[in-house]
């Protein structure tokens, strides 16, 4: 090879390939956008020969490459045998040499497009066999069809047939029987069917036919075309595409369902307006305008624009009256259905039941009397039982209901009341669901105001009444006395000429006993109490409370029917279900009749004392009433009295006095009422006690928090605080009071009260004289010449100037003398000079005052 032939270095013969790099230099490429360039040097082989071998030619640079195994498995399923390899081009002898770096790179990436072609090929032949492999299965389930279509012929063939052997022996039926013609209307409607059956088979219905799957999809190529499955170009595959490369309708989901929806919704608004909804809206007498949107399922806003363009500019919390309401629910094209109070709550029922279904029922006696007149140890005696023991000292604080069971058998139930005045408003409602009282009067103490109290609310409720005068062992006491103490307070005992009976008894001794209970029965067989214990139950809440273990319980004096586990209620503003029934013997029992004291567990809160129980059909109507009690009741605490000018001066007096808060958490409703009560009496013009919380129950960390907001004492009555409330009333400095007796708590109470308004200023007038002459006294202004007419004039006391009875100046006196010499005092008698400091509008005719104050601790 000639010098002109040999290619320079870094140059190479021509592969039919375009190069990418410059020459001499291969330029490499690496992840993330990384290159370089690399100098590339070509070198001769070394080749090894005998002596006297020719040279031996370098290989042609376009020598045949075997093929790969895949291509050569490939080989077989092409269509034609690939052609023989071109020969050598001449010039390419002269450039045999080893393939560089480059060329082995550029013929893997050849090697490489053939494998991929290859296998796009074989992926191609498999489409085709699946193809024909459907096409043969669309042909097996057309035949399958055309076989189904033949004998849906038959058969149709075969009914039209049966119609007119049936129609021809209707025919001939019809000659020999009278109803002919309508057994040939039935045969004209038959065979129309059967005709049409004939052109158009009816629709199959006990022959399967296999559901004709839709044609498939062409499966589409990078370019667009249909055929081929190139997966590397396509990109991810999601569901979405798996569903569709199956070819089948796939499930729309719940969020394209709810757009749709919204869609189409959106559509209507637009399209125009629905067709509107009526509905029968139920009005009570008064309603919010908010609540009354809601229930005819309108815009609050539109309501609000109809009656602004009434001339009733409101707003959605405001309440408006049933005519108004009507206007706005005609207004809106609803209807309107007018309910009342009694439509809705629950009204106890006075009809009388039936006489047979009427028996007799144990009588409800109430034990009432002055403090310490001794009813809870009658009581004790009467049940064989010590309950005073349980009394914080000594006077019971709530309302204890009982039954005894006599010798006799008959039962009894008492009903054990505080005689304290605190709990006025509980002994008045337990004269009102008691058939007798029993006074008790103490023969050494006499009448008490408690006892008047007493004798006044058993009048009121109209329910006769037994003297039980007790004591009578105790040395001094007189029962004829307190007979004749009755006579003023018109009660007229039996031995007085009078119709109320009366009983001399002893608690202590148990004397009298008997004879008081029998008097006790021969006064309820003189009232013939009965009831009807086959009907819903109704009662009376003598007493409830908050219990830590098992929720709000409440003693209940069923006077109708009969109470039973599971039975739903609604008692005042609260509803529940019946979960327990626990007697005044702590026995849980299942069913109570009338005249029979319980406790019922299960209620949703605490009810008041002496709201009436009622039971319902279910538990929807005792959520109803309760709602609408509780309602009331809010709308009663919230509505303020029309203005007036005495209302108003009372406010500002209220305003002006000053505020003692006080947190009140007691064991039972009845004690908290009595507290509450006994506070507000206490409060004065000056200062008056303001009820921030008053609850049943312990005391709790939210009590702890709204009492520290105020600074305010938590007032707990047979309750304490648990451990957390504690925690953070010693953290806030709040102070927790413990009582059991409500003497105490009063006297500390209005202690405190009387502590907060500071010591009372009195004062002391102790001299007084009248201005005679005024003259000027040089640097102090004006003097004043005095004659003392009362007590004495010191210069060490304060001093104020009237006019017509008009303080016009409030000081000291500056100077004070007689003729020309300071004097400390002036008797009454004595003529004075006097200045004042500061004060110079002072005339003859005015009065001087000369005054003491004392600072006294005050009392409430």
């Amino acid at each position: 090879m000639s010098d002109s032939e040999k290619p320079k270095l870094g140059m190479r013969a021509p592969l039919g390939l375009k190069r990418t790099v410059e020459t001499g230099k291969v330029k490499q490429s690496f992840s993330h956008g990384r290159s370089n360039t690399v100098i590339v040097e070509t070198k001769r082989s070394r080749v090894l020969r005998r002596p006297g071998d020719p040279e031996p030619q370098s290989t042609p640079a376009a020598a045949p490459v075997p093929e790969p195994e895949v291509q050569k498995a490939a080989a077989p399923a092409a269509p034609a045998p690939r052609p023989a390899a071109p020969a050598p081009r001449p010039q390419a002898a002269a450039l045999q040499r080893p393939m560089t770096p480059l060329e082995r790179r550029e013929q893997q990436e050849r090697l490489l497009r053939e494998a991929e072609e290859a296998r796009m090929a074989a992926n191609e032949e498999n489409r085709r066999r699946e193809e024909r492999m459907r096409a043969e299965a669309s042909e097996e389930e057309k035949r399958r069809a055309e076989e189904n279509k033949r004998a849906e012929e038959e058969r149709a063939k075969q009914a039209e047939a049966d119609a007119q052997r049936a129609a021809e022996e209707t025919t001939k039926a019809a000659e020999e029987s009278p109803a002919a013609p309508a057994a040939a209307a039935q045969a004209e409607e038959a065979q129309p069917e059967a005709r049409s059956s004939a052109g158009t088979p009816p629709p199959r219905r006990f022959t399967p036919v296999a559901r004709p799957e839709p044609p498939a999809r062409p499966a589409r190529t990078a370019a667009g075309r249909p055929g081929g499955d190139d997966r590397r170009q396509s990109g991810k595959l999601t569901v979405t595409r798996a569903l569709d490369d199956e070819g089948g309708a796939r499930a729309r989901s719940l969020a394209a369902l709810k757009r749709a929806r919204e869609k189409d919704k959106r559509h209507h608004q637009q399209g125009g307006p629905q067709v509107k909804q009526v509905r029968e809206v139920v009005v009570p007498e008064t309603i919010t305008v908010a609540e009354l949107a809601n229930r005819m399922a309108e815009r609050g806003a539109d309501l609000v624009k109809a009656l602004f363009k009434m001339g009733m500019p409101v707003t959605l919390t405001q309440t408006i009256d049933q005519d108004t309401a009507e206007l706005l629910v005609t207004e809106f094209g609803h209807t309107l259905k007018r309910v009342s109070e009694s439509d809705i709550d629950i009204v106890a029922s006075h009809d009388a039941d039936p006489e047979d279904t009427l028996q007799p029922r144990a009588p409800v006696v109430t034990i009432m009397g002055h403090v310490d007149h001794g009813k809870t140890s009658l009581l004790d005696a009467l049940r064989g039982t010590d309950v005073v023991r349980g009394e914080a000292g000594g006077i019971t604080q709530h309302i204890g209901a009982y039954q005894v069971q006599v010798k006799s058998g008959d039962r009894i139930t008492f009903l054990d009341t505080p005689g304290h005045e605190a709990f006025s408003e509980m002994r008045g409602r337990g004269a009102n669901i008691t058939d007798i009282v029993v006074v008790v009067v103490a023969a050494d103490d006499g009448i008490r105001p408690q006892t008047i109290e007493a004798i006044n609310h058993t009048k009121a409720a109209g329910v006769p009444m037994i003297v039980a005068i007790n004591k009578v062992d105790k040395p001094g006491g007189n029962p004829q006395k307190v007979r004749e103490a009755l006579l003023q307070y018109d009660v007229q005992v039996e031995e007085m000429g009078g119709d109320v009976q009366d009983v001399e008894v002893s608690a202590l001794a148990k004397t009298g006993l008997d004879e008081l209970i029998e008097k006790i029965l021969l006064q309820a067989e003189l009232l013939e109490l009965k009831a009807n214990p086959d009907r819903e139950a109704e009662g009376t809440v003598v007493e409830a409370q908050l219990d830590k273990g098992r929720g709000p319980v409440a003693t209940i004096l069923v006077r109708k029917g009969t109470l039973r586990v599971g039975d739903i209620f609604v008692v005042g503003a609260e509803s529940g279900k019946v979960r327990a029934l626990i007697d005044d013997k702590g026995k849980n029992i299942k069913e109570a009749g009338p005249s029979m004291p319980v406790e019922v567990l299960g209620l949703s809160g605490v009810p008041g004392a002496g709201d009436p129980l009622t039971v319902v059909e279910n538990e929807a109507r005792a959520r109803e009433v309760a709602a609408y009690r509780a309602g009331v009741i809010q709308a009663k605490r919230t509505t303020q009295a029309p203005a007036s000018l005495e209302s108003m001066f009372s406010q500002l007096r209220e305003k002006q006095a000053q505020q003692y808060p006080v947190v009140v958490k007691a064991d039972t409703q009845g004690s908290v009422e009595a507290i509450v009560g006994s506070l507000n009496k206490i409060s004065t013009d000056l200062i008056q006690v303001r009820i921030l919380h008053s609850g049943v129950g312990g005391i709790t960390e939210s009590d702890v928090t709204l009492a520290a907001a105020s600074r305010a004492p938590i007032i707990g009555f047979n309750v304490r605080a648990n451990a957390k409330a504690r925690e953070i009333a010693t953290r806030d400095q709040v102070a927790l009071k413990y009582y059991d007796v409500i003497y105490d708590l009063l006297d500390e109470i209005r202690a405190a009260m009387a502590g907060q308004l500071g010591p009372e200023a009195i004062e002391h007038v102790v001299g007084r004289a009248e201005i005679r002459e005024v003259f000027s006294a040089g640097k102090h202004g004006r003097a004043a010449g005095l004659l003392v007419v009362e007590g004495f004039i010191r210069k060490a006391l304060r001093a104020r100037i009237t006019r017509e009875d008009v303080i016009i100046y409030n000081g000291s006196i500056a100077s004070l003398r007689r003729f020309k010499d300071d004097v400390p005092e002036v008797r009454a008698g004595l003529e004075c000079g006097v200045t004042f400091e500061s004060h110079t509008d002072i005339k003859p005719g005015d009065f001087l005052e000369t005054f003491e104050v004392e600072m006294r601790e005050r009392t409430l």
